[in-house]
């Protein structure tokens, strides 16, 4: 695999951008080695749905770090018409009925989670709980914090929601909501943002940094088929018309929500886990003629919001939790809380419809959604062309006691580079978050080669691995 490669005809500039392996954006070829989706770990449950303001079809969370306290949104709803008879325990009570409501549940670590007394609404002649507001838009709420520097201090927290739940026969809109503290909101003026979609499901909408741009990824349908669209801003009021995925040759899937998000340690990338449905499986006989269907959760990314890279096979099983094989289960939420240097959390809504319905937190390794894999036999990936910057390469990575990662840098036709050669490349083994390669400078001398005299210049890199993984790489 070390033949001489054919220069590309443009290097991709990546400067000091930590790239992760969630597509083939850095790829050029692979003997031996492939992108491996890594399932995240259940870590407990984070709330249980179980206030009278809340119930069975509560959910639709949004997890929003603010200073140094985590924020989680949700629907407060029930309805006892979509839980079965037949599947309740004897001493289970459905919440009855109410109208939705907006929730607000805060944490310091994304792993206790407590429901402060805010006093703003009024439930059963109460307003002991933790509801932020009512109304217009409940239903799919979805707020934000926005970084943008711009934006006013009246308005650091933004939300969209859709304007209508009848959605078969009145025409649903996308609208905002703007706030200073994510507990006091407004409709903003211009209203609607978006009129062209179907919205029927949590639409959601950030700030991007990158692209000093607001982005919108909302609900739509093609050829029956529950998809969604992307749309830009500069200010929140004036968007660009919508522009369905594309998911390559990927077959047709439903997507019920996408949890989409700029992944925080490499921004100019969006990852997503939507909630994939098949609405032709049953697994609760009692279910299938009142809420037919079975969900799961796949993992996808992009670059631009509009082609997306999509793994078919499941990111978040329902599992040995049969409560988690109704219909709409298994939603994530949308935000990633990092717990430590080396761990993150995710959330997903399970045992949906039931008196139990909850949200789970599970855990996964930082930056660990795919890895560049190889197996026990010895594999190899070499990069495309590269420009970078910065004095270091930082890899994520990890191996088992037999196995090894060796490092090689070629010119753009892939050469090897004196100085930087596999031969001399260390025995790279362990598990490590952000470890830098040192290629020693010559024989006899321990100190690091002088990675920064290749910045700025076209280069590629060769990995030869051994039973180990990859996940992201820096140059820093």
């Amino acid at each position: 695999m070390n033949d001489s490669t054919q220069p590309s005809a443009s290097p991709l500039a990546i400067g000091s951008r930590r790239e992760l392996f969630v597509d083939d954006y850095l790829i050029d070829r692979l003997d031996g080695v492939s992108r491996k989706l890594h399932e995240p770990r259940p870590a407990g449950t984070a709330i249980v749905f179980d206030q009278p303001w809340e119930g069975c079809v509560s959910g639709y969370a949004s997890i929003i770090k603010d200073g140094d306290k985590y924020g989680m949104y949700y629907r407060g709803s029930s309805d006892p018409a979509y839980s079965i008879e037949e599947t309740k325990l004897p001493d289970e009570e459905i919440v009855p009925q109410h109208p939705c409501v907006i929730c607000y549940a805060e944490s310091s670590d994304g792993i206790n989670w407590t429901r402060p007394n805010l006093g703003l609404c009024e439930f059963n002649g109460s307003k002991d709980n933790n509801i932020v507001r009512e109304g217009i838009g409940s239903q799919t709420f979805s707020p934000f914090l926005d970084t943008n520097p711009a934006a006013p201090a009246s308005e650091r927290y933004k939300a969209v929601a859709s304007s209508n739940k009848d959605w078969d026969t009145g025409k649903p809109a996308l609208i905002g909501f703007v706030s200073p503290d994510g507990k006091q909101w407004k409709q903003v003026e211009n209203n609607p943002l978006i009129t062209e979609g179907k919205f029927d499901s949590l639409n959601l909408a950030f700030w991007d940094a990158e692209r000093g741009q607001y982005t919108a990824i909302y609900r739509d349908f093609v050829h029956g088929v529950r998809t969604i669209k992307y749309a830009s801003s500069p200010d929140f009021k004036e968007w660009t018309p919508g522009v369905h995925a594309d998911f390559g040759d990927a077959p047709p899937t439903h997507l019920y929500t996408t949890a989409t998000m700029p992944y925080p340690r490499a921004p100019h990338i969006y990852v997503a886990l939507p909630r994939r449905f098949m609405p032709w499986k049953t697994y609760f006989e009692e279910m299938k003629e009142v809420t037919p269907g079975v969900s799961d959760v796949v993992f996808m990314s992009t670059r631009d919001g509009v082609h997306w890279n999509r793994f078919e096979e499941a990111y978040i099983r329902p599992g040995l939790n049969e409560r988690n094989w109704g219909h709409r289960a298994n939603t994530p939420s949308k935000g990633i809380v990092q717990n430590s240097p080396e761990e993150m959390s995710i959330y997903v809504e399970r045992e949906y419809t039931f008196a139990t319905n909850q949200i789970e937190r599970l855990t996964l390794r930082t930056d660990g959604f795919v890895s560049a894999h190889a197996g026990y036999p010895e594999g190899e990936l070499i990069t495309k062309p590269l420009v970078f910057s910065g004095t270091s390469l930082l890899l994520n990575y990890s191996t088992s006691g037999q196995g090894s990662i060796r490092v090689e840098i070629q010119d753009e036709a892939g050469h090897p580079i004196s100085g930087f050669l596999l031969e001399e490349s260390p025995l790279i083994f362990g598990d490590k978050i952000d470890a830098p390669v040192e290629w020693p400078r010559t024989k006899g001398r321990t100190d690091p080669a002088p990675l920064e005299n290749l910045a700025c210049k076209t280069i590629r890199l060769r990995f030869v691995m051994r039973d180990a993984d990859i996940y992201s790489l820096q140059f820093k």
